[in-house]
Formats: C-alpha cells, sequence, structure tokens
C-alpha cells in the first residue's frame, strides 16, 4: 500500500528525478522565451511528468516573484554614489545603508536558490526580470496542466501540455 507516500517516481531515482525536473524547466523557461518552440510557454510531456512538475515550477515562479520584489525594494533604497567614493563608504555605514544591504542580501538569497535549479545565469535573469514581473500580484497558479485527448502511440501514456497561465491563455490547443 501507498499510505502516506507523496509524489510519483516515474521509474526513476531521487536524482534522476531532480535533474529530469530541471530539464523540463530550463526547456519550459526557454520556450517562453523565443526559444524556437512550436508554441511558446508550453512543452508536450506525459500526463503524470506534468503533474509532478508543476509545484515544483510553482515554487520556482514564487522565488522569482519574490526575488524580483526584493530588487525592486533594493533599488528603492539605493544611492547614486560611486563604490569608491567616500560618501558611499558613509552611505553604506548609515541606516540606509544597512537597510539596503539586508533588502540585496533577499535578492541574492532568491537569486541562488534559483540557480541551484536552473543552472543558468541567463535562465535567472529570465525568470526573475520577464516571467516572475508578470505574476507579480498573483497568489499562485501559473501553470495548467492541458490534457491532450490522444495518447502517445509507443505505449499508450497520457499526454499533456504544461503551460505557463498568462502566456499560453491565448493559444490554441495543437
Amino acid at each position: 500500500m501507498r499510505h502516506r507516500l507523496k509524489g510519483r517516481k516515474l521509474g526513476r531515482n531521487g536524482s534522476h528525478r531532480k535533474a529530469l525536473f530541471a530539464n523540463m524547466i530550463r526547456c519550459l523557461l526557454q520556450t517562453s522565451n523565443g526559444g524556437g518552440a512550436k508554441v511558446e510557454g508550453r512543452i508536450r510531456t506525459t500526463l503524470a511528468k506534468a503533474k509532478e512538475l508543476r509545484p515544483v515550477l510553482e515554487k520556482l515562479i514564487t522565488i522569482g516573484v519574490k526575488a524580483h520584489e526584493a530588487s525592486v525594494a533594493a533599488g528603492k533604497l539605493s544611492t547614486g554614489l560611486k563604490k569608491g567614493d567616500e560618501r558611499y563608504l558613509e552611505w553604506r555605514c548609515s541606516e540606509s545603508g544597512r537597510l539596503w544591504l539586508g533588502a540585496q542580501g533577499k535578492y541574492l538569497h532568491f537569486q541562488r536558490s534559483l540557480f541551484a535549479v536552473l543552472r543558468s545565469r541567463e535562465l535567472v535573469d529570465l525568470m526573475i526580470s520577464a516571467i516572475a514581473v508578470k505574476y507579480v500580484g498573483r497568489d499562485g497558479g501559473y501553470t495548467r496542466v492541458v490534457k491532450l485527448a490522444k495518447s502517445r502511440l509507443a505505449d499508450g501514456a497520457r499526454m499533456a501540455y504544461l503551460e505557463l497561465v498568462d502566456e499560453a491563455a491565448t493559444l490554441p490547443v495543437v
């Protein structure tokens, strides 16, 4: 019996599942940036993989939204002084400089959390600057799973699209 067991194994061990999810998320983010896919912001996969990937992707987008908000907060607290200037050193020791450093630390933490999964500086920047901006006022529900009528010919697996909500809202199901 599978009492109190969470998630599907998908025929893989833990590290293989983690790598699979990271690769699928990278693929989805690259297609949302015009990466040469048939439809932007959407990947086609099995229904089981899409259902397991969805919460992982939602959490990453939430981290991206928090990183964007921390970046905006740090930008409001920053000063226009150059780093080598004496006034900059005085400002860094002041209360406003400490507040800026705290906001910058939050941004750096979120950025590193995204990098741990995405493993690409370009994708982290894309997530924070382009994708997370669309979802700043939204409380979750960034993705959807659309089931396809046809099963895969090879093994009969149920297929589905995993898509970002705002980008794929106007796109037809192929």
